[in-house]
């Protein structure tokens, strides 16, 4: 009796069978969806940048941190004065001294954005959620102070983080999912918003973290519009010659005759 023997060009057991088996299944689910310096340059990079300021602010003089941090939060005061640098500093530090639950926010909602749209449109939704959630949330807080409702200091309080640009990134996640998809990722952006809310009782995240999650989510038909005109990718983990359409006939050289035609 003779043992069946590969056919040539695949590799036999065991690892044909880890390359057709494994590979298409479960293993490449996970490590397509891994962040990797080139499929999350920017979530890598702000996490980079997020990271060495937390480290900053655990090593440094406290007053050092508290006046760097102070200089570029985006309270009131700062953005009357300094609107651009408030804007854009304030997104560098983290409220607190703890770095890694940002590790899985941006995991969990920046990279699987940015997979899919890119890392400019990423940015972008991230910008435009911190932007807009900072801008009428300080805007209700000045309006809050000119009409008497709070005192003065509220001008001055810091406001410092990364949750605005989160939010939006959630938000416009959900609308790249199928609809059960973004069924419960909508749910549960609104109980970690609502939580917040709770939690803080704070007019600032009481008005800018909703506003910053409504703002992925009005992304949506941007997003949906470049989604669907992107090129497709070859299905992981098969070699690239299957991945290619096979031809019925092979093509005629170039000069050679052609039946039919003199």
């Amino acid at each position: 009796m003779t043992e069946r023997q590969a056919p040539a060009g695949r590799g036999g057991p065991p690892y044909g069978m880890l390359r057709a088996g494994l590979r298409t299944g479960a293993v490449d689910w996970i490590l397509a969806r891994v962040p990797t310096l080139r499929r999350n340059p920017f979530a890598l990079g702000y996490l980079a940048v997020v990271g060495a300021t937390t480290t900053f602010a655990g090593l440094a003089d406290p007053e050092l941190v508290l006046r760097l941090q102070e200089a570029s939060s985006s309270d009131g005061h700062n953005l009357l004065r300094h609107p651009l640098r408030a804007l854009l500093f304030s997104g560098f530090w983290v409220a607190g001294p703890v770095w890694m639950p940002y590790l899985w926010a941006f995991a969990f909602t920046v990279a699987p954005l940015e997979r899919r749209v890119g890392p400019g449109r990423a940015a972008a939704v991230f910008g435009a959620g911190h932007v807009a959630a900072t801008l009428l949330s300080q805007g209700v807080v000045v309006v809050a102070v000119e009409a008497g409702r709070l005192e003065p200091a509220a001008m001055d309080h810091l406001d410092i983080g990364v949750s605005y640009g989160v939010l939006a990134s959630l938000g416009a996640l959900a609308g790249l999912l199928r609809p059960a998809g973004r069924t419960a990722v909508l749910a549960l952006a609104v109980v970690l918003v609502a939580e917040q809310i709770a939690a803080d009782r704070d007019l600032v995240t009481g008005v800018g973290h909703p506003v910053a999650l409504l703002a992925g989510v009005a992304l949506w038909r941007w997003l949906r519009r470049w989604e669907g005109h992107r090129p497709r990718r070859a299905p992981v983990g098969l070699p690239a010659e299957l991945s290619r359409p096979a031809s019925t006939s092979p093509a005629p050289a170039r000069g050679a005759a052609v039946p039919g035609r003199s």
